[in-house]
């Protein structure tokens, strides 16, 4: 994305480019010439165009960006000959397009890719009048240093990722993607291409809501075969619109879908919202069709929305934009949303609207071959327009891309979630405790819960917890109060906020006595407050502001249930005065228990708090807030660095295990694993792997005290279910016995794993296995033979920080047994949490590692450590440097 919210396209060079980079180099103007070359170069010698393009993509690597199919761009660097780390590097931009970012761009991907090569650092040399390219350098986050000897500056660059550079790349992409997407939200003139004059077709509802809408610009229909559609002229092609266009929408069949893309892009849209269908959606030939479509919008710089989508809404005054197919405009608001199905956003659409929940701007994806929800997510972010976000998703892009955004915008406003596919089970072979234990929904919450985002169940849910984040203020604190006059649904009431795990405190005696002032000597005060029947607005009116006035309570909720008609529509204006006049801090909800719903005086849609039908789902909404009010108030987790892990004899340990090895992969033999990681400073008692039983009885005479004998066999994949493991056994004879029971107890015994004897302390699992999509997923729970069984586990998405490793020992409920549960011994704590870092680490250096199970890991008395007494990891040849699941930043994509 380029700042002027063009796109392009950044790839490695190939020989084939000669041609197009001889053509760059004629073109450059004299000063950019110079400020490259240090001469005006009218030409590369064909040596220099060899060297240029045939690089080695390892100590040479050369990007370079295009624009419509026109080289505009190059950045390059050479560490040949260079034992420092530190490589040479230089970066051109075409005249026309400098100052667009594209330099910034190419320092990002070049040092990414550098990164992965060995590279620290990178050497240029700039002209002292070049400020142009110094403000890249200086822009882009990296640490630099600068010389200058006779008007020459030389700059040092360190590539580190550093948390500046994260800022620095986040917020370029996020300018240049707002600024993208602005034609399809802000268009001053759009065509519908296809547009109908039958109503009841899709090109004829869609003109005809763009119409209705009132947009603020032109409209032209593009149909061939009419040359008036609703008394506006018509015109055959977009290309025949005699003024510019900004959005395209497209209602025509599939097989003309490219052609009229063509078409607009060479009329110049930089927009397009492709309603057709039959594209990826339908099989192997609609997919072909979606790349070939792809491929014309990105070569043309223009940003698309679909294909397979209900279209698009901006109800912002200043564009008013109904471009979709559907019956419904909501009303202006502040929520927008996103939904990857189209028929469930026009539902969602109608329900809005019925609730009174004012949308922004509404994005119906479909494929999202181009425009999907991250991109969305980045408009939103600093959209003044907008304060919450939903999401209906089906399926992720990029999950980690989609984390690292939501993690920065869930900080600025709220971020609610529908993920349909709860139940579907991920495709991978239970082979491990900790295979059998992850799913793709696993994978999600993990995602969600890191990332902030509020994920809800329901449609149902959805709407009332958007309801009330819109409306009122993020909690301050799970404390809350329940104002009522009936008892019955006020007992309904705290039942489900103490389920939910929030508090309904009794109030102090103080609070209390100021209540009974002017409530009835029936009344209950201690919390739930209950005015009885009889109360009346005065009394509504008085409570509520009495527990808005302490500070004893975070939140309230308000129930009435109108005994008879008479006063009703007095005391629900109490309630909605009283409530809409909350401070700042205080969160309001009401619910209002009657079939017939709430009446107007509540129900008109300025009403500034939510109104729901029963307890229990403001209970569930009001939960969802103050979960979300926790994350906020979290300290940023940090990435743990260790100084006494041996990266080197990690990797020769992995270069020699994956050699010959498929995409399957294979499990390492236990010495790999042992090697593996005791180079990454985790204890494991001492083990040997022997092939007889005379060498099992002189290792465990070595050791001196009992020992555990494991098989070794390719089909043993839980030992213990078959017999294949005896725990602490000494004395020659009885070593024979269990070495012929272990080795018998299998067909394919390979060997002898013969252990130390841990015994005491607690079991924990420690696993981890590779998700397609999400990457590694990171397990923990109380261990042993039983984890899967009870299943009392906590997941993370890789990479772990200190507060996700210390959050998931919080999560799991039997690890209350390793702070000393009744009595017992305690753990050793900051042991499990520094081998949760650990694995982390060793995850992030060894990317061949696919699953992995400690299981068990043995936790001894504070301060003693953990000792790991079993583990298998399974490998496979990493393909490159680039793993899909694991890239993240916009360098790295």
């Amino acid at each position: 994305m380029l700042k002027n919210g063009g796109t392009l396209r950044i790839r490695p060079i190939v020989p084939g480019d000669a041609a197009a980079l001889q053509a760059f180099v004629k073109n450059m103007s004299p000063e950019s010439s110079y400020s490259r070359f240090f001469e005006v170069k009218r030409e590369l010698t064909p040596e220099e165009l060899k060297e240029f393009t045939q690089v080695d993509y390892d100590t040479q690597m050369a990007l370079i960006a295009i624009v419509e199919g026109e080289l505009v761009g190059v950045g390059r660097y050479n560490a040949r000959g260079c034992s420092d780390g530190i490589a040479e590097a230089a970066f051109t931009v075409a005249d026309h397009l400098q100052d667009m970012g594209i330099g910034t761009l190419f320092v990002y991907r070049i040092s990414a890719y550098a990164r992965a090569h060995g590279i620290t650092g990178f050497r240029a040399h700039v002209l002292a009048d070049n400020h142009a390219m110094m403000r890249v350098f200086r822009n882009a986050g990296f640490r630099l240093h600068r010389d200058v000897d006779e008007g020459m500056y030389t700059v040092a660059i360190d590539t580190e990722l550093s948390e500046a550079v994260i800022q620095a790349e986040g917020r370029a992409e996020q300018i240049a993607t707002t600024a993208s997407l602005m034609p399809l939200f802000y268009p001053k003139s759009i065509a519908v291409i296809g547009a109908s004059r039958d109503k009841r077709s899709i090109g004829g509802r869609l003109f005809n809501n763009i119409i209705n809408a009132d947009f603020n610009g032109l409209v032209y229909p593009v149909n061939p075969k009419a040359s008036i559609v609703r008394s506006i002229r018509s015109y055959p092609s977009v290309v025949d619109i005699p003024g510019p266009v900004d959005l395209a929408f497209i209602v025509v069949p599939r097989r003309f879908v490219c052609d009229v893309v063509r078409e607009c892009a060479e009329k110049g849209v930089r927009g397009v919202v492709v309603i057709s269908a039959g594209f990826s959606e339908t099989g192997p030939e609609g997919e072909a069709m979606e790349e070939e479509l792809l491929g014309i919008v990105r070569d043309a710089g223009m940003r698309m929305v679909g294909p397979n989508c209900m279209g698009l809404q901006n109800t912002d005054p200043a564009v008013s934009l109904d471009g979709q197919f559907g019956p419904v405009m909501p009303n202006h608001g502040n929520i927008s949303m996103s939904s990857q199905s189209g028929a469930l956003g026009l539902a969602i659409l109608d329900y809005a609207t019925e609730l009174n929940l004012g949308i922004s701007t509404f994005v119906s994806v479909g494929n999202k071959a181009d425009v999907g929800g991250d991109d969305l997510l980045l408009f939103w972010e600093d959209d003044p327009n907008t304060d919450v976000i939903l999401l209906y998703l089906e399926s992720f892009g990029n999950p980690r891309r989609f984390s690292r955004i939501a993690r920065r915008i869930a900080k600025k406003k709220p971020i609610i979630a529908v993920k349909s596919g709860r139940t579907s089970a991920g495709a991978r072979a239970a082979s491990s405790h900790t295979g059998s234990l992850a799913n793709l929904d696993v994978a999600v919450d993990a995602l969600f819960r890191q990332a902030g985002v509020i994920r809800v169940g329901t449609l149902e849910e959805l709407f009332d917890v958007t309801a009330l984040l819109a409306n009122q203020p993020v909690p301050r604190g799970n404390r809350v109060a329940v104002v009522t006059n009936a008892g019955g649904p006020a007992i309904l009431a705290v039942d489900a906020l103490e389920s939910q795990g929030l508090e309904v405190p009794q109030l102090s005696d103080a609070l209390q006595a100021k209540l009974r002032e002017f409530l009835s000597d029936d009344a209950a005060v201690a919390n739930p407050i209950d005015m009885i029947a009889a109360a009346g607005p005065e009394e509504y009116r008085a409570s509520i502001e009495t527990l808005f006035a302490s500070d004893e309570v975070d939140a309230l909720i308000v129930l009435f249930i109108p005994a008879s008609e008479e006063g009703v529509a007095r005391t629900a204006t109490a309630i909605r005065e009283a409530g809409e006049s909350a401070p700042d801090g205080k969160t309001f909800l009401c619910v209002y228990m009657q079939s017939g719903g709430a009446p107007t005086e509540l129900a008109s849609p300025d009403v500034g708090f939510p109104i729901f039908s029963f307890p229990e789902r403001a209970a569930k909404a009001l939960r969802k807030a103050v979960t979300y009010a926790e994350w906020l108030g979290k300290p940023e987790g940090q990435r743990a660095t260790f100084d006494d892990i041996d990266t080197t004899r990690a990797r020769q340990v992995i270069d020699a295990a994956v050699e010959g090895v498929d995409d399957e992969g294979e499990w390492l033999d236990p010495d790999a694993v042992d090697a593996l990681l005791e180079s990454y400073g985790m204890a494991i008692p001492r083990a040997r792997v022997v092939t007889s039983v005379e060498d099992a009885v002189r290792f465990g005479e070595e050791i001196g005290g009992g020992i555990v004998l494991k098989v070794v066999s390719p089909s043993a994949l839980h030992k213990s279910d078959v017999g294949g493991v005896v725990l602490d056994v000494s004395g020659a004879e009885r070593i024979t016995s269990a070495y012929d029971q272990v080795t018998g107890a299998v067909s394919d015994p390979e060997g002898v794993l013969v252990q130390e004897f841990v015994s005491g302390g607690h079991e924990i699992l420690i696993g981890m296995v590779e998700d397609p999509t999400f990457g590694p997923l990171i397990v923990f729970g109380l261990g042993g033979i039983f984890v899967e069984l009870i299943g009392d586990v906590a997941f993370r998405i890789h990479p772990l920080t200190d507060i996700d490793a210390a959050e998931m020992l919080q999560e799991v409920k039997s690890a209350r047994l390793l702070e000393g549960y009744r009595g017992g011994e305690p753990g050793d704590i900051d042991a499990v949490i520094d081998t949760l870092l650990r694995v982390s680490a060793l995850i992030e250096d060894v990317p061949e590692i696919v699953e992995m199970d400690l299981n068990p890991v043995k936790v001894g008395t504070p301060g003693s450590g953990v000792r790991i007494v079993d583990a298998r990891i399974r490998v496979r040849p990493s393909k490159g440097n680039w793993i899909p699941s694991r890239t993240d930043l916009p360098s790295q994509l």
